[in-house]
């Protein structure tokens, strides 16, 4: 996961009379943008932008904050706090405390955190009452006990304080874009129309003048875009090509037999990973000459150490193609695991891989 600079600036964080807080925090996210275009508005006050771009081109990470701070000089003369982790949730909660995190202590940072700081006053009492005190004790909790005991609200903060997800309910202000937008005069009927059915946005407009910057700093191939075209996989269907390559128009109308039907997954990852699938009896699972699995699937293996529960299943589909070459032959199978994951894996060359992940 990438590390998160977070800018802290509490006195952007309360609403004025005046509306001077929104104009602002709009004059310090334009400064940053500056220095990287990919600067993101949490809400009033909190902002973050990815680490690493910055770090390679100022030439590390104090040079990065050094001139973020100079940054917020210049516009406002205030001081800004900050703070890098892995996520939003600990990247906040480092900015506020001033906590640079290297890669992979972010866990550790998380876990010692006080429970409070998951914003659920009713589980913070419940919890000292049950002697669990921090994020850490919460997290060792057995997902399944904290289903019983709280409301679902509380086992989304579980997932947070296991590392599941990145950031809490509400964390960001979904209002505050348009807000921004409006302090900067644009047009605000783009806020009804969110591009399902085609329209364009005031968000696609920022997204296209940042690709553009983006573009000229990096060269023609410094931004990707992900299009569609013909294939059986999810992984064959999806390719990247640099953005603003022209397109054709033509679509793709062959039939594809034995193409895995919907939902694709959100994510298919262009570099497949080894994974091991394993029965009850941790032997392993294979798919047949006739398409059949071995056993029934019960763990999956992600890497040494990292064990899933597989409590549902769904498949294979094989798939036989280029018989008249070299030949491919493939079977697919989607896995529901314990923790809640759905995932799509391939078998190949007597070897399982991960290729994507459901929303």
């Amino acid at each position: 996961m990438e590390r998160l600079l977070a800018l802290w600036v509490e006195p952007l964080s309360e609403e004025r009379p005046d509306g001077s807080s929104v104009r602002d925090f709009l004059r310090v996210l334009d400064a940053l943008e500056v220095l990287c275009p990919f600067v993101e508005p949490v809400r009033l006050g909190l902002c973050t932008l990815p680490l690493r771009g910055p770090s390679r081109f100022f030439g590390g990470d104090e040079a990065v904050f050094v001139a973020v701070r100079q940054s917020v000089r210049d516009v406002l003369g205030l001081e800004v706090a900050l703070g890098v982790a892995e996520g939003l949730f600990c990247a906040e909660l480092a900015a506020r405390q001033g906590v640079v995190l290297s890669a992979g202590q972010t866990t550790a940072f998380r876990r010692a955190q006080s429970l409070a700081t998951l914003g659920h006053k009713e589980l913070a009492t419940t919890g000292r009452r049950l002697g669990i005190h921090s994020v850490g004790d919460f997290a060792d909790l057995d997902t399944a006990r904290v289903a019983e005991r709280f409301s679902a609200a509380v086992g989304v903060l579980h997932r947070v304080a296991r590392g599941e997800l990145t950031e809490l309910p509400g964390q960001r202000d979904t209002r505050l874009a348009a807000r921004l937008r409006r302090a900067r005069g644009e047009d605000t009927r783009g806020d009804e129309q969110v591009s399902f059915f085609g329209q364009r946005s005031a968000g696609d407009d920022r997204a296209r003048a940042a690709a553009h910057r983006v573009r000229r700093r990096l060269g023609p191939d410094g931004v990707l875009v992900a299009r569609l075209h013909g294939g059986r996989a999810p992984q064959d269907r999806a390719s990247l090509t640099p953005w603003g390559s022209p397109s054709s128009d033509r679509r793709d109308g062959a039939p594809w037999p034995g193409q895995l039907a919907g939902p694709s997954p959100i994510t298919s990852l262009h570099q497949p990973v080894a994974v091991e699938l394993r029965d009850g009896e941790e032997g392993s699972v294979r798919v047949g000459a006739r398409g059949s699995l071995s056993a029934t699937p019960a763990t999956l293996v992600l890497a040494p150490g990292s064990r899933r529960d597989v409590v549902w299943f769904a498949g294979p589909w094989p798939l036989v193609e280029r018989w008249w070459a070299s030949g491919r032959r493939r079977a697919h199978l989607q896995v529901l695991l314990d923790s809640g994951e759905a995932m799509l894996l391939c078998a190949e060359a007597g070897r399982w891989w991960l290729v994507g992940i459901y929303d």
